[in-house]
């Protein structure tokens, strides 16, 4: 690991950071937006220092962590989400499945996909630090997956296959992840306390990286949204709605809420900070009331995959030429691995 001098007063060392949100196969979009910015710029992971995500936001940062092209992660989506999230022969059958019995889809496609894409990688592979947050049940507590660095001695020879699974386990969709090499711990989706994974990653950077006596002085983030339903729901709506009724909107709209509050709090902390801080948001391209029943983190029908990769692309093209956003490219990252 090479060691950064510290800082004088005439230097900008920015720590940059990309985060990118989770939202399972809308993840599609995210990685499409990165497509067009790599198709600019070249590999994202040549400019930000750290890269977070959070479960479908995870997969995608681990990809780029480890060099892979954003364009191959984004055909992976395409190509392989009905194997991830195929659909029931019998109407509501995964539902039902999802409410009464092991939930609502296996795990084993998913991991069969992920071991070709990722094959025995570990952590300690890749090109980047990272933060993929997690949530222990065997221990109740959030739980980040972090590259090793400092003083920090625990994830470097964790396979990137058992990351992303436990980034990614959202409770009643899929089961939860157990992973050997921590003593038989169990996982959850990281998206239960931070799908948007910003804060997790300014924490990390100011205890590590930013401040006095740090190699660096200041916080620049560009966050990346999932595709999420802007539309809102109409009025009327039953008051007494059940598990079956909620079904994946349960947990979407608890998802869609923790990514636009952080959103919210670095907004603020922009204004108020004494740290030199950037923050750039990406967001949803917008989705009307009659589009919303093709976003839906696991709908994955040949339609919604073609109207989420559509505004991905449409979200692309603005997002590579706004000039707030290539400025993150006018220097390749200062933390060498």
């Amino acid at each position: 690991m090479k060691m950064i001098k510290l800082l004088t007063k005439e230097d900008y060392r920015p720590f940059k950071i990309l985060c990118i949100d989770g939202g399972g196969i809308k993840g599609l979009y995210s990685a499409t937006v990165l497509e067009h910015l790599e198709q600019r710029f070249g590999p994202c992971g040549e400019y930000f220092d750290m890269i977070c995500g959070t479960s479908t936001g995870g997969l995608i940062a681990l990809g780029l962590a480890l060099g892979k092209p954003a364009t191959e992660i984004s055909t992976l989506y395409a190509d392989e989400g009905r194997k991830i999230f195929p659909r029931s022969i019998v109407p509501f059958g995964r539902r039902i499945c999802q409410a009464l019995w092991g939930g609502k889809y296996s795990d084993r496609p998913l991991k069969k996909i992920l071991e070709a894409f990722f094959q025995e990688k570990k952590v300690g592979d890749l090109k980047n630090l990272i933060c993929i947050p997690s949530y222990s049940v065997t221990d109740a507590r959030p739980w980040v997956f972090k590259r090793d660095h400092g003083l920090l001695d625990r994830d470097n020879g964790t396979l990137l296959v058992d990351v992303a699974l436990a980034t990614s386990a959202a409770p009643t969709f899929f089961p939860l992840c157990e992973i050997p090499r921590y003593d038989h711990k169990q996982f959850i989706d990281g998206g239960v306390w931070a799908n948007n994974p910003t804060l997790v990653g300014i924490i990390e950077a100011l205890t590590y990286f930013v401040g006095k006596d740090k190699p660096f002085n200041a916080v620049e983030v560009l966050s990346v949204s999932s595709l999420s339903n802007t539309g809102g729901k109409s009025v009327g709506l039953s008051r007494h709605r059940s598990f079956i009724r909620w079904g994946a909107d349960l947990f979407d709209t608890s998802l869609n809420g923790q990514s636009v509050f952080t959103d919210y709090f670095l907004q603020k902390l922009c204004e108020m900070n004494d740290i030199k801080f950037k923050y750039v948001r990406i967001p949803s391209e917008l989705v009307s009331a009659e589009q919303q029943h093709l976003v839906k983190l696991d709908c994955a029908r040949t339609k919604a995959i073609r109207f989420i990769r559509g505004k991905g692309n449409d979200r692309g093209t603005m997002a590579k030429k706004d000039p707030t956003i290539a400025a993150f490219f006018n220097n390749k990252k200062l933390y060498n691995i």
